[in-house]
């Protein structure tokens, strides 16, 4: 089915379905006329063709750290409800973790003519300052604070600190398992929330005592193992992820022990394992769903306003303490 078609059966002009196409002016019986024709025939106007009308693809290049993390697709399915709403596609990357990839992924979405881009921010490079103050289309970056740049955000610290303040007050001596520092809201953010609490309530954390971990379970629970075997007196553990405190968990059982009577662990994000694992676990409940559907609502804003300014929103928090601490 092509426009000319279209226009010899409702019987008007071709320019005047062209004019119905892009929101022109149209007699309302034509108009009538026009739109019984696309409605009887199921028509779609070709993308191609809109796009050289327009300048616009109607796609947006999501950068995402990996695929099978909770927060993540939380996030992101916020990302694509709300675009869908709008009538934008999502084009997704996976970067495995790998900051590189980042840098590559953003230099193909602009190359490929993408409206805007949402990047899950992860760890920041002067190469990657660099790109992004280069690029031709709007950026917002998602789950990093990052100045200069629109962003959305979680209060890490503060959820971290307010945590830590509950948990001071059965513990003693304290474990904690992070992840790298460089990554910003998970490995600093957190890490400091939680040891400025203890600090504060008379509890120290020595660098001995904190672990460093990769994201996935596996390498908490082998953190875990290590930690809590050179020093067993150790009786609350602190990460600084969910998924995190699920590898944690197995390896207490593992050694032997119960939660929360030898044990406290508390995780940090809310997510669905929180809930399954037993004891239920202590956490930080994190709106992802609504940092996705504000990111895209953000990124909309600056494509269709041109050169707005750089805009940056921070989320709160909840505790959600249950029975994985005393």
């Amino acid at each position: 089915m092509t426009i000319n078609e279209i226009a010899q059966m409702a019987g008007v002009s071709r320019a005047t379905v062209s004019r119905y196409l892009n929101d022109g002016y149209v007699s309302d019986e034509k108009r009538r006329r026009i739109a019984a024709v696309i409605e009887e025939t199921g028509y779609t106007p070709s993308v191609s063709a809109q796009l050289l009308r327009s300048h616009h693809t109607n796609f947006i290049g999501v950068i995402i750290p990996k695929l099978n993390s909770d927060s993540i697709s939380r996030m992101a399915d916020g990302i694509s409800r709300k675009l869908a709403k709008e009538g934008y596609q999502l084009l997704l990357a996976c970067t495995e973790n790998d900051e590189k990839k980042e840098l590559k992924y953003l230099s193909l979405f602009q190359e490929n003519n993408v409206d805007g881009i949402i990047l899950f921010g992860t760890i920041f490079t002067p190469e990657h300052r660099k790109l992004l103050k280069a690029l031709d289309v709007p950026v917002v970056i998602l789950a990093q604070h990052e100045t200069g740049f629109s962003c959305i955000y979680s209060d890490d610290y503060t959820a971290a600190h307010e945590l830590g303040t509950h948990l001071a007050k059965t513990a003693h001596e304290i474990g904690m398992i992070s992840v790298t520092p460089s990554d910003d809201a998970v490995g600093r953010n957190r890490r400091d929330g939680f040891l400025d609490a203890f600090r504060e309530n008379g509890l120290s954390v020595p660098k001995s005592h904190i672990a460093i971990s990769g994201f996935d379970a596996t390498s908490g629970e082998k953190a875990a193992l290590s930690l809590l075997k050179k020093y067993p007196s150790i009786d609350t553990l602190v990460c600084v992820t969910d998924t995190i405190a699920s590898g944690a968990s197995c390896a207490i059982r593992t050694l032997g022990l119960c939660i929360p009577e030898d044990i406290q662990l508390s995780g940090f994000g809310d997510s669905t394992v929180s809930t399954v694992l037993y004891p239920p676990l202590t956490t930080v409940h994190l709106y992802y769903d609504k940092a996705g559907q504000s990111a895209a609502s953000m990124l909309l804003t600056h494509i269709k306003e041109g050169d707005t300014p750089v805009n940056e929103m921070k989320y709160s928090f909840d505790l959600k303490i249950r029975e994985s601490t005393r």
